[in-house]
């Protein structure tokens, strides 16, 4: 058996990822020189961590069931061991003494038996006679048994309906869909991001488009070997931007072209001081917005490639950012506040507090009125501009909420018939569907089995696409809450988008795939659904 350094420290950085601690996976990264390693991360399955430490777990529970003349202690009269119990070799020495006694007990407890069996055996009850809850003799009345959530077979996306896109060769953060057409983004661990091409005229779902991250050493570019975490495009989708933990923000062409040359790209582009976190175009498309590492946000000139303000007021990492018109933001941090800013301005034009752990999160509804904000205190809040406190304090979520999403539908919208939603994704494996106006949840869906990392409606309004650590993606109706279709990956997914038309879904996961579901039609049920409701549409004007 050998175990290196590089090997523990990997597992460590991964497990931090996957817990959703991205600041402190890049910190310890940094400092154990994760990308100097050798070890190919696609082929480490998700919770390798856990995984390990339970069977150890296992381990020293048999051994301290096992006594010294070899004999196993029949059944568990005493509670599991922690893992912090298992390393502590006094605790396995009390419940090793523990077992011997309980073993005496247990032979005692026989020879008594023997001596009263002949009065047993008389009032033994036939076969079929004296059972408990239909079982004999109660044996089976209680199943602790946890078996994984069965999905029903008619909702799942066959296999002719699913294209997996590999290429990059670690975990794939994020991805996104071109605004005009079927071209997907996604940004890896592998210090790339790629463009696939999945229009449906011939056999271009294997196109890629890689768009190495490279900085400046030596006079040459050679890889930054750091995480492409973010990616947006602009409005007409003309324009990718990316945003990578080797502290620079790139844009691109849709044909993969960098609109800035190298040499500016590092000098213009490069004012962090470390990753970059998140990344937004506003609507106009003259201006991005990146959130840092280093407490900061900037607003960029996407033509010039030029800083046009740096925001210093968080006393943290700020982890997001969403733009509320073309020249004001709001930001969070893992400092607790959410900050709105606007561009020309000297300080925040309003500060929200009322987090009690770091706000992961936020989001503005399609109307700009209103603010939603989800944290790791496990509340998900909604702040309006015309006050300082919260407008809703929602809690249900029982862990962590990771992002959330609002719908686009309501005033402003194109779909202005229908109700607004919210929906908030949990670290306790659920997603909750909330009617903002009444501040209350509608729908709590609970088929994922891990950590849900990702929520995405579809462009009507009328499903909502999850994805989670337990490979699967799950497509549900806003209205009623039912599954009605479901995919599983390769591996845990950590973003889920729907393209401009509402057909296709793309998931992007930790073995280095990029799913694209294809929901056109999926099943005739649907298909005459999408039928009557364009039929009624017609009929109404």
């Amino acid at each position: 058996m050998s175990i290196t350094s590089d090997e523990v420290n990997f597992l460590v950085y991964r497990y931090l990822q996957e817990s959703g601690f991205s600041h402190s996976a890049f910190t310890f990264g940094i400092e154990s020189h994760i990308s100097q390693s050798n070890i190919n991360g696609t082929l480490v399955p998700p919770a390798a961590l856990i995984s390990i430490l339970q069977k150890g777990l296992q381990y020293v529970e048999a051994e301290i069931s096992i006594n010294e003349d070899g004999t196993v202690f029949d059944g568990r009269p005493i509670e599991s061991l922690s893992l912090i119990d298992a390393v502590m070799p006094d605790a396995v020495q009390t419940r090793q003494q523990v077992f011997r006694e309980k073993l005496a007990q247990q032979q005692a407890a026989v020879a008594a038996a023997a001596v009263t069996s002949a009065a047993v055996q008389q009032n033994t009850p036939k076969n079929g006679e004296a059972t408990l809850n239909g079982e004999e003799n109660g044996a089976h009345a209680i199943n602790n048994h946890s078996e994984t959530m069965e999905i029903d077979g008619d909702v799942d996306i066959p296999a002719s309906k699913a294209t997996v896109l590999r290429g990059h060769e670690s975990e794939v953060f994020i991805c996104a869909w071109n605004p005009v057409s079927d071209l997907l983004a996604s940004g890896s661990g592998d210090s790339t991001a790629r463009i696939w091409n999945l229009n449906e005229n011939g056999n271009s779902g294997s196109t890629q488009l890689v768009l190495r991250h490279c900085i400046r050493e030596g006079g040459q570019d050679v890889p930054s070997n750091k995480d492409v975490t973010s990616l947006d495009w602009n409005s007409d989708g003309t324009l990718l931007a990316t945003g990578s933990y080797d502290g620079f923000a790139r844009i691109w062409t849709k044909d993969g072209k960098n609109v800035i040359d190298a040499g500016n790209l590092a000098s213009t582009l490069g004012q962090h001081k470390g990753p970059i976190f998140a990344l937004k175009w506003n609507k106009k498309g003259n201006c991005i917005l990146s959130a840092g590492v280093d407490k900061t946000t900037i607003i960029w000139d996407a033509h010039t490639g030029e800083a046009k303000q740096q925001f210093p007021f968080h006393s943290a990492p700020a982890l997001d950012v969403d733009w509320q018109n073309n020249t004001t933001f709001a930001s969070c941090s893992t400092d607790m506040c959410i900050h709105v800013c606007r561009l020309g301005c000297d300080r925040p034009v309003k500060t929200f507090q009322g987090h009690t752990n770091e706000v992961n999160a936020i989001k503005w509804d399609p109307s700009g009125m209103l603010l939603a904000s989800c944290s790791d205190d496990m509340t998900l809040k909604v702040w309006s501009m015309k006050q300082d406190n919260c407008v809703h304090d929602l809690q249900a979520h029982n862990k962590e909420i990771y992002t959330i999403k609002w719908s686009p539908t309501g005033p402003g919208t194109s779909n202005p018939n229908s109700n607004i939603m919210l929906a908030s994704a949990s670290f306790d494996s659920t997603v909750r569907l909330w009617d903002v106006e009444r501040g209350v949840c509608i729908h709590t869906l609970t088929k994922h089995q891990e950590p849900v990392y990702s929520v995405a409606f579809s462009p009507d309004g009328k499903y909502l696409a999850s994805g989670s650590f337990d490979k699967c993606v799950h497509i549900w109706n806003t209205m009623s809450g039912s599954l009605v279709h479901s995919y599983r990956g390769t591996g845990g997914i950590f973003e889920v988008c729907w393209n401009s038309m509402g057909d296709k879904v793309g998931a992007s996961a930790s073995d280095g795939s990029v799913s694209v579901l294809d929901l056109q039609c999926t099943n005739d049920f649907h298909c005459i659904t999408l039928f009557l409701s364009c039929w009624l549409s017609v009929l109404n004007k």
